[in-house]
């Protein structure tokens, strides 16, 4: 059961921050011009070629600049355009920079010019950071007239080719319930939330102790109303934000989902909620949408098909949870009784947790890295 402190710890020591390695690629096709602006993490540019020259830990401007050529080799390099089946000469013509919701963003604004008389249909090949992280995703938007059309480029997707008349629904649909699936299995926070709240579900706490649950079906019913709960109450706050009815700052909410596994933990180490975690689960489920509603509009939401982009994200989130519950109840249930499953995995397990989650939260609240694990 030391594997449970182990992947925990795993996973401190890879992942800081909520947020997974993206770029932002806005491609712009009036049918006869075809220009483009790319957003790209200045983390990530730093980890692939190097931009922090006197090694202080903060990239100047002048820094960026005098990288500028550099960056635009690796970044066009790994990015193919073609119009119409006619291979496009990429061109970068403006540098910016731009600050995301998780840091600054250099911005690569470039031409394209097209062996193509139209752009009717634009295929676009992308790889860039796909060698150096397997996580990273590119989020497409290609603007034509008043229509916007949005796809999601990855390693096992690499190429994505939109026509005048868009991507069918369908496609839009599988592609945001793929993100919510992969967002889920990579949110480690989220993670850690209901990984904390299932593992006291195969125990009672009586007498002041937790002995082995008699009936898995009562197991069951208990894993079913945490996870229902969770599930509602994420649901309302991601649609509520994606819906832009309320916004919170992306601090405070990512803070408050790091406080929100500190405390699921410490309940298990100190059970002060035994009977009612489900109402725990709804309560910081709240908050944990509003996280889900950052990565969403990251992804865009197309204009045209809003509430199917919330559905299907929010149907990959839950397919994603259930899979993770699926592989963990039947195993903790039948460890249950073990000496090894009360002290090793939940109340050492728990602790990790708590660690791991608190360290998180003072980075997300100060923006720091602390690099303590």
């Amino acid at each position: 059961m030391r594997a449970l402190l182990l992947v925990v710890l795993l996973a401190a020591a890879t992942v800081h921050a909520h947020k997974p390695s993206d770029s932002y690629l806005t491609l712009h096709a009036d049918g006869r011009t075809l220009r483009g602006q790319w957003d790209i993490a200045l983390r990530d540019l730093e980890y692939a070629i190097g931009l922090d020259a006197n090694g202080d830990g903060a990239i100047t401007w002048g820094e960026l600049k005098a990288k500028q050529p550099e960056i635009d080799a690796y970044a066009l390099a790994r990015l193919a355009l073609r119009a119409d089946g006619g291979d496009c000469r990429l061109q970068a013509v403006e540098h910016l920079v731009d600050d995301h919701s998780d840091g600054a963003y250099a911005v690569l604004r470039f031409a394209a010019r097209c062996s193509a008389e139209s752009y009717q249909v634009v295929a676009v090949e992308y790889g860039l950071f796909f060698d150096l992280d397997p996580t990273h995703r590119g989020l497409l938007r290609v603007e034509r007239g008043g229509d916007t059309i949005t796809g999601i480029l990855a390693p096992e997707r690499p190429r994505l080719e939109v026509s005048a008349e868009g991507r069918s629904k369908l496609q839009q649909f599988a592609d945001y319930v793929r993100e919510g699936v992969w967002h889920i299995w990579i949110g480690f926070d989220h993670i850690l939330f209901l990984v904390s709240l299932l593992l006291p579900s195969v125990l009672l706490f009586q007498g002041k102790a937790w002995i082995p649950a008699q009936r898995f079906r009562d197991t069951l019913w208990d894993v079913f109303k945490v996870a229902t709960s969770f599930t509602v109450a994420h649901s309302i706050t991601l649609s509520l934000a994606a819906l832009s009815v309320i916004l919170l700052p992306s601090r405070l909410v990512e803070s408050t989902i790091a406080l929100s596994v500190v405390l699921a933990a410490l309940n298990n180490i100190w059970p002060l909620v035994h009977d009612r975690r489900w109402m725990v689960a709804f309560g910081f489920g709240l908050i944990h949408g509003f996280g889900f509603a950052s990565v969403l509009a990251d992804l865009g939401l197309p204009r045209d098909a809003l509430l199917l982009a919330l559905v299907g994200f929010n149907v990959g989130v839950e397919l994603g949870q259930l899979a993770i519950i699926a592989a963990f109840l039947p195993l903790a249930y039948a460890l249950r009784g073990t000496w090894a499953y009360r002290r090793l995995v939940l109340l050492g397990g728990s602790v990790a947790i708590v660690l791991v989650a608190a360290i998180w939260m003072v980075e997300r609240a100060f923006d720091l890295k602390l690099g303590l694990i």
